[in-house]
């Protein structure tokens, strides 16, 4: 069976490649075309609008990331905590990665507007917070975490980190704010020390952080990440 990405991951791989280089509200069918080595023309005749062809990103970029969530779904359950917290961090030099999360915020402000748009990202906020609450639910019945409620802590980690990501990417860089340059880090270590670490049963300890991303980045070479850059899951987080 032929390796070959299909014509969709093409596509797929030219919006990613588009909104990184154009962000949303620039963005056109014909940049999405140049970035991915195909007509406009043949664009439209699978998409009818740019709205179309974003829908089909998101929902790309969120089942992406169900399967490498559902790919480590045996793993140690607070290995898979550490490594979901690492997935939200990202160093202030990865311009070509913050580039694509500042488009994935302004398409996430269309949200109110857009019915089809919000039912992707409401997808992705439920797959974040069902990730977490279900390595949690592992824990408890593992012994390895203690009995809490896991919806409404997986709730409260969800919000602190993307929050962390939201300010870094709106304030950190090039004529803002220096203090924000590396606040998803700060965020993520602080997450471990005072949401995480008091869930641990007695004698259970955390694996290193910068070990749980490297695994990440390992995973998915040469592409990244769920939630970094890569052919499908660049979020999402996992999950924009």
């Amino acid at each position: 069976m032929s390796d070959a990405p299909s014509a969709a991951e093409e596509i797929m791989d030219g919006v990613y490649s588009a909104l990184r280089a154009h962000g949303y509200a620039d963005l056109t069918m014909q940049d999405i075309a140049d970035e991915c080595s195909k007509s406009k023309s043949l664009l439209h005749y699978h998409y009818d609008t740019k709205e179309d062809l974003l829908v089909a990103f998101l929902d790309y970029v969120v089942t992406d990331s169900e399967e490498r969530i559902a790919a480590r779904a045996d793993d140690p359950p607070v290995e898979r905590l550490v490594q979901f917290v690492g997935w939200f961090v990202f160093a202030p030099d990865e311009a070509d990665r913050e580039a694509f999360h500042i488009a994935l915020l302004e398409l996430r402000t269309q949200g109110p507007f857009n019915e089809r748009i919000r039912e992707q990202l409401a997808r992705s906020d439920r797959l974040l917070r069902g990730t977490v609450a279900d390595i949690l639910g592992d824990g408890i019945d593992a012994g390895v975490f203690r009995d809490v409620d896991a919806e409404e802590t997986a709730a409260l980690l969800v919000a602190t980190l993307d929050g962390a990501r939201t300010r870094q990417i709106t304030l950190a860089g090039a004529g803002r704010d220096d203090d924000a340059a590396g606040y998803t880090r700060e965020v993520a270590e602080a997450t471990l020390r005072r949401i995480v670490g008091p869930l641990l049963a007695d004698g259970v300890e955390l694996p290193p952080l910068d070990e749980s991303i490297d695994a990440l980045r390992g995973d998915a070479d040469p592409d990244e990440s769920v939630d970094d850059d890569g052919a499908a899951g660049r979020s999402t987080d996992p999950g924009e």
